[in-house]
């Protein structure tokens, strides 16, 4: 009796344990392609959009966007950089992942963050935005948020939630994060970068604050697991470490 105890217990446990090897485990795979717009798959339930703006400083930059999913609705942090691309993954959502779009929320002002969200609002599909991000949308005579926040806003997907905040100036004066506590993603957009990036475009850059910013998102999300960068490969905790260290000033 003992002995049939103690193995249901050990059985248990490695189960457990294989289980959660298997959510750690997570391989990564694209899952859709075409001229304009790659999706793959980072988690059971979030999905990094990119596509592509051509620069003259900077080439052909991939513009990076983060899908997140529970019980077929969905949330979207950035639009693709134009409409057009935006209506191809809106239609991805809906007829390949068979999910509503509970909202789209651009993580600041430029357009590889709203230059799609127009496509988004003709399809009823509510905008949520810091509110500097609207005002700088207002100025520069850009498609506007239809809804703006203060700080930060929680919004739910299917039963879980998202949490969107400001911590401080950087890449941009209203740029934000988004947060998946579920699977602990971090959507970090053009604040965070890529391990080896450089500095990046700096026009509207606040330089002395931005090491400052991404220190206290590091402070208030210490389990983070993967973190997505607005160019280039997503990664880990590193990346804050990274970004901290590439805008230290004296």
């Amino acid at each position: 009796m003992i002995k049939n105890i103690f193995t249901a217990i050990l059985f248990y446990f490695i189960a457990i344990s294989c289980n959660s090897q298997k959510k750690d485990n997570f391989k990564a795979k694209e899952i859709y392609k075409s001229d304009n717009l790659t999706i793959t798959q980072i988690s059971k339930n979030s999905f990094i959009h990119t596509s592509f703006k051509q620069t003259n400083d900077f080439g052909n930059v991939p513009c990076n966007g983060l899908i997140v999913r529970d019980n077929n609705e969905t949330i979207v942090f950035d639009t693709p950089v134009n409409n057009t691309i935006s209506e191809e993954l809106i239609k991805w959502i809906n007829d390949i992942l068979h999910s509503k779009i509970n909202a789209i929320i651009p993580t600041h002002f430029h357009d590889d963050c709203l230059g799609g969200l127009e496509a988004f609002h003709n399809h009823n599909i509510p905008s949520y935005a810091y509110i500097k991000t609207v005002e700088l949308a207002k100025e520069n005579n850009f498609t506007i948020p239809k809804n703006s926040f203060n700080d930060s806003v929680i919004l739910k997907v299917g039963d879980k939630e998202t949490i969107t905040k400001f911590f401080g100036e950087g890449h941009t004066k209203d740029n934000v994060v988004g947060y998946f506590p579920s699977e602990n993603i971090l959507f970090g957009g053009c604040l965070l970068k890529e391990l080896k990036a450089s500095k990046g475009y700096l026009g509207d850059a606040n330089i002395s604050a931005w090491s400052k910013t991404v220190e206290k998102i590091k402070k208030e999300y210490p389990d983070v697991k993967i973190i997505v960068p607005g160019h280039g490969k997503y990664g880990n905790h590193e990346l804050l470490d990274y970004t901290i260290k590439l805008f230290k000033t004296q």
